[in-house]
């Protein structure tokens, strides 16, 4: 996965479309800080990375922290709704206005989350 981002990024950057472009790495679960019986890891929920870049986003910084062991943030807490914010506002879509479903429902998106500022 390391290699296939980075040439990723590489590749966008070569061809001019990094500054016009958010490239997102991001799953909906971590892992658990400890092997279970069998020697592997589960799907744990309380801490998890993601990865952006491009679209002027600054690299080379981290947001956030968790224990030693990775299991629970302990710094700057992020929720999913505050990275879909952070994506929606990074690719100028107006979270303030309303989609509209089939049946006319206005729906809002993110609307409670927080654009990770560090980003910008």
């Amino acid at each position: 996965m390391q290699q296939a981002y980075a040439a990723l990024l590489d590749d966008l950057q070569e061809r001019g479309l990094l500054d016009s472009t958010l490239v997102v790495c991001m799953s909906e679960f971590g892992r658990t800080p400890r092997l279970n019986k069998f020697q592997g890891r589960d799907h744990w929920a309380f801490g998890y990375s993601h990865a952006f870049a491009g679209a002027g986003v600054p690299g080379g910084q981290v947001v956030g922290r968790t224990d030693r062991e990775g299991g629970y943030v302990i710094e700057r807490p992020y929720l999913p709704d505050d990275v879909a914010a952070t994506i929606y506002e990074k690719v100028g879509i107006d979270r303030s206005q309303p989609v509209y479903t089939p049946a006319k429902r206005p729906v809002f998106l993110a609307h409670h989350g927080q654009r990770i500022e560090e980003l910008f």
